[in-house]
């Protein structure tokens, strides 16, 4: 969920640093969200999730729309939404949140990513049924990469998925520039 607020004047896009003891990317910064429950639309996943990790009542939460979908290499499917908020204090849950962090929209505006690429390539093992393709091991199997975007505001860095959908974000907002809805 890209969560915005509005603080000083200013929207603020809230993201979190997500609590040491998870199993799962500890100490990550991210965007409020997580799994689709069975029978849980996209939607409703991302706003039940945003109310756990912030403690905050389905009221508090005005979506404005989805965004398009990512596909990542790693067979993932993320649905990002966006929404506001009227609220500035939040106590959020300390299993899953370790802190908040409150960037304004200018600063990704005015802020290039750095961009680094990742190279994606098919790693086969000794069983692979290389007799059974044209050139066995001499194949030449594609190979391809991915950008990972790095936005560094203050002593937090915000990278990986989480950047990329917040990069997405804001080109959409330089595309059109009549977000002062938000």
């Amino acid at each position: 969920m890209l969560l915005l607020t509005e603080m000083e004047g200013e929207p603020h896009l809230i993201l979190e640093k997500r609590a040491s003891t998870l199993k799962s990317q500890p100490g990550d910064i991210c965007l409020p969200g997580g799994g689709i429950e069975p029978l849980e639309s996209p939607l409703e996943a991302a706003v039940r999730e945003t109310m756990e990790e912030l403690c905050i009542s389905r009221e508090d939460i005005e979506v404005i729309g989805p965004m398009d979908y990512f596909l990542s290499p790693y067979g993932q499917t993320m649905y990002p939404f966006v929404a506001k908020t009227s609220r500035t204090e939040f106590h959020p849950s300390a299993d899953e949140v370790e802190r908040l962090i409150f960037v304004p929209l200018s600063f990704f505006e005015e802020h290039v990513p750095l961009i680094y690429e990742i190279d994606l390539t098919a790693k086969l093992g000794e069983d692979f049924p290389y007799h059974l393709i044209e050139n066995g091991k001499d194949y030449p199997f594609r190979r391809a990469t991915n950008k990972q975007y790095f936005y560094k505001f203050g002593d937090t860095v915000i990278w990986g998925f989480t950047a990329q959908i917040v990069k997405s974000f804001i080109d959409i907002l330089k595309e059109d520039e009549s977000h002062a809805e938000f």
